[in-house]
């Protein structure tokens, strides 16, 4: 049954031609809209490119994802400029700012004055912790440019990060299926752990 399965399923080349345009979209489509699951989908990714013969497809998904990601971050940064700027506001820069907590952006704004570029960096990798730093560029009216140059190390780093941890539960289990399923349920633990923990210190404080 499971060999009958196999053999229906694309070939490889095929898997790449959809594959790579996909998570291109769905990487940026989640930069610009912080709902999507990005991480997830790129340790997805590295699980399935793992059990590729093609020598350079993990090299093509760090490429995909750090590109994708980083589009998305202009995008919703030129975005936010724009509402910065603006009279009437923006749904945009409203949608953001409800999604950052009054006292993560306090202490962005704070770490973003003492170095901006490590922060940026950072911002990517700790788990919501992109939002309230771009908010806190924005507020400092930081150019497109500068936040742009910073960027580029950050998205870079982020993409390292989840395909290493794609790279890690694919390599422990001898199944696609088994390494993808490891990679979803450890980048989910990941970023769900530290809104988790906040939620309960928010309780025991009250």
């Amino acid at each position: 049954m499971i060999e009958e399965v196999l053999r229906q399923l694309p070939t490889e080349s095929t898997q790449q031609a959809v594959g790579y345009p996909s998570l291109f979209l769905l990487v940026a489509l989640g930069s610009l809209v912080p709902v999507v699951p990005t991480g997830a989908l790129v340790s997805t990714a590295a699980v399935v490119t793992l059990h590729q013969t093609s020598p350079f497809a993990l090299l093509v998904v760090f490429a995909v994802a750090s590109s994708a990601a980083f589009l998305g971050d202009i995008c919703l940064y030129w975005l936010g400029q724009r509402g910065v700027r603006s009279r009437n506001g923006s749904k945009w820069l409203e949608t953001i700012t409800g999604r950052a907590a009054p006292e993560r952006l306090a202490q962005a704004q704070q770490k973003l004055d003492e170095q901006s570029g490590t922060v940026l960096v950072l911002s990517r990798l700790v788990p919501a912790g992109r939002i309230p730093v771009m908010l806190a560029c924005l507020l400092g009216r930081m150019p497109l440019r500068q936040f742009a140059r910073g960027d580029v190390p950050a998205c870079l780093a982020w993409a390292a990060t989840y395909q290493l941890i794609g790279i890690l539960g694919g390599s422990l289990f001898p199944e696609p299926w088994e390494g993808v399923l490891a990679a979803v349920v450890l980048t989910l633990l990941i970023s769900g752990t530290p809104a988790l923990w906040r939620r309960l210190r928010a309780r025991m404080a009250g």
